[in-house]
């Protein structure tokens, strides 16, 4: 008998964690519910009043109307055929009785096993296996989850981008109807709110007001405490000036740090659909304070936060008063006709068009081209691709008409929604379930500083790149001139990173047989952002390198060489191969007027 429990000592353990989910204090509970509905009052006022006073105009019916598009060809897919309907509602109606079979078998023996499941950081709690309830919600959801991603995986009739819509949305249905997400039906969460007598919601429900007033009327999730960082301060704090400024864009010159510094300037061209401190975010993950250690003259480009002013203003101008007004700049500072480039992300796709139409009309300024994270083939574009078709294409640039640019917001959205799972529902059940503010951490405080996209350069963007490729295909116009990128002889420096969901590896692998001069693929470990801001001092990661980037992608993995560490010294010996002269260091503002201290005005404004 001294190794077997008897069937008191079995409920015992049962009858103790019914309490954890029992009201201790009633009478606080309901004071913390009246304090509840004052909050939500507020969210329901700081949602309404803009619109009420016409400020905010809701979309939501047109990506609504998009996934019931989309579920509408599914569903008439499997419908179709009787016999594969029941075939699929039998495989549902299996799995269900497991589960309910199981539940049983949990109930009578608590000791019972647990069936083995992936690893879910959703459900570590203790509680969703040994506890009969939620061990069943759990289960049940997962059953559904498989069965709704094998519909979309198993229908043979759908064409390729409406399957790849249908497998998105399913995943942030499935994703949102989790029971982790839910007082109720998440053990931790309902064992906190009983402890704290729903403190923890009236604390929540604040910060969702709070949130909504800061997104104008629409949601502005925080996933980092905002109060624990100021630009120029704390973060983005590379000595330097702006030392020429135009509608469009900052040139900001960083102060040299070496004896000697390298005959050719470096010109960064960031993404404009985030601000380009993603490379300075401190003096230990900074980029651009590395690249001036290693004796570059570096100059960077930071674009304006457009505004109704801008709205007319596409790629040309962005060319024009961007990338060929920060070339003059840096002539003007220095002397050197020619300089070395790096773009991230849609600023490395821009600099790419730009060196398309310069080689065309013979501008050779730039020397060589370093490309972060970008795509210049769209073919392999990854998710991103679900949101643009004709249909929503033409939505979005009505929506744009109004005010004549996209709201930040709306794009911080979409990028989130591609990591629902880490950047979306974790920050949701800590901020407004919990109750607790988030973290500081400067990644996330930049990529809630959101910016917003003029509407012409959004649309020009979404047609030419995602909707026809037409940079690949040397269709895009620019100038009034058919640009294509076998034109661009200098030699590219092309580097992907392995995890990346916005600019995946295969794609940017495919873009590099476009260009008609030497390339040199590299693929970084981790993502999008964690695999270019990755300091060699970290000791984090490892990239790969090897022969031409031409065939099969997965081929080439296979045979390039692994390098433990940072690509950041690769890259640096690769630029002192092509052009290694050095001179003495440029003093700023010595030939250009100072205008302020880096980082400047543009990068400071916030929506």
């Amino acid at each position: 008998m001294a190794g077997r429990k008897t069937s008191q000592e079995k409920v015992q353990p049962e009858a103790s964690a019914i309490e954890d989910y029992l009201v201790k204090n009633p009478e606080e509970f309901a004071v913390n519910i009246s304090h509840m509905m004052e909050e939500a009052g507020k969210v329901a006022s700081a949602w309404s009043a803009p619109r009420e006073k016409g400020e905010v105009r809701d979309t939501v019916a047109e990506p609504m109307a998009d996934m019931v598009k989309t579920f509408s060809k599914l569903t008439e897919y499997w419908l179709s055929d009787p016999s594969r309907a029941l075939e699929a509602q039998t495989r549902l109606y299996s799995g269900y009785m497991e589960v309910w079979t199981r539940s049983l078998t949990k109930v009578a023996d608590p000791d019972a096993p647990d069936v083995p499941q992936p690893v879910d950081k959703r459900f570590k709690d203790p509680d969703w296996g040994r506890n009969a309830f939620f061990d069943f919600l759990r289960q049940t959801y997962l059953v559904t989850s498989r069965w709704a991603n094998d519909l979309v995986e198993h229908a043979d009739g759908l064409d390729e981008h409406t399957r790849h819509k249908a497998q998105f949305y399913v995943r942030q249905i499935s994703q949102a109807i989790s029971p982790s997400n839910f007082i109720l039906t998440n053990p931790e969460l309902f064992r906190e709110t009983v402890s704290s007598n729903g403190a923890n919601l009236v604390r929540g429900l604040k910060m969702l007001a709070e949130d909504i007033q800061a997104g104008k009327g629409d949601l502005k999730l925080r996933q980092s405490d905002a109060s624990r960082f100021k630009i120029g301060e704390n973060i983005a704090m590379t000595p330097g000036k702006v030392v020429a400024r135009s509608e469009l864009a900052e040139i900001i010159q960083y102060e040299p740090a070496t004896k000697e510094v390298l005959k050719r300037p470096l010109l960064i061209c960031p993404p404009w659909i985030n601000k380009f401190y993603i490379l300075d975010l401190n003096p230990e993950k900074s980029f651009i304070r590395w690249a001036v250690e290693q004796g570059h003259s570096v100059f960077v480009i930071s674009w304006v936060n457009p505004d109704e002013r801008h709205a007319r203003m596409g790629w040309e101008a962005y060319i024009d008063q961007g990338i060929r007004f920060a070339l003059d700049t840096i002539e003007t500072a220095t002397g050197e006709k020619q300089v070395n480039s790096v773009g991230y992300c849609v600023g490395g796709t821009l600099l790419a068009a730009a060196l398309a139409l310069f080689a065309k009309s013979g501008e050779k300024r730039i020397a060589s081209a370093t490309l972060f994270t970008t795509q210049v083939d769209f073919t392999h574009a990854g998710d991103l691709k679900v949101f643009v078709d004709e249909d929503q294409i033409t939505a979005l640039e009505h929506a744009m008409e109004t005010r004549g640019y996209l709201e930040g917001t709306k794009m911080a959205t979409a990028f989130n929604m591609l990591r629902a799972g880490d950047l979306i529902w974790p920050y949701v059940i800590n901020n407004y379930m919990r109750g607790k503010a988030p973290m500081p951490f400067d990644l996330l405080y930049w990529n809630s500083d959101s910016t917003r996209m003029s509407a012409a350069n959004h649309s020009y963007y979404l047609r030419n790149c995602y909707l026809e490729n037409s940079l690949a295909a040397g269709k895009m116009m620019l100038g009034g001139k058919k640009v294509a990128l076998k034109d661009i002889k200098v030699p590219i420096y092309n580097l992907a990173t392995r995890e990346d969901h916005i600019a995946p590896a295969k794609s940017v692998f495919a873009g590099s047989g476009l260009f008609g001069g030497p390339v040199d693929y590299v693929l970084a470990g981790s993502g999008h952002i964690a695999g270019v801001v990755n300091p060699p001092a970290a000791g984090k990661y490892q990239f790969w390198t090897g022969g031409t980037p031409k065939g099969n992608f997965d081929a080439w993995v296979e045979k390039a060489e692994e390098t433990a560490g940072s690509w950041w010294p690769h890259w640096d010996a690769w630029i002192r191969a092509h052009e290694d002269a050095t001179v003495r260091p440029r003093k700023v503002g010595k030939s250009t007027e100072v205008l302020t201290d880096a980082p400047g005005d543009y990068v400071k404004v916030r929506v």
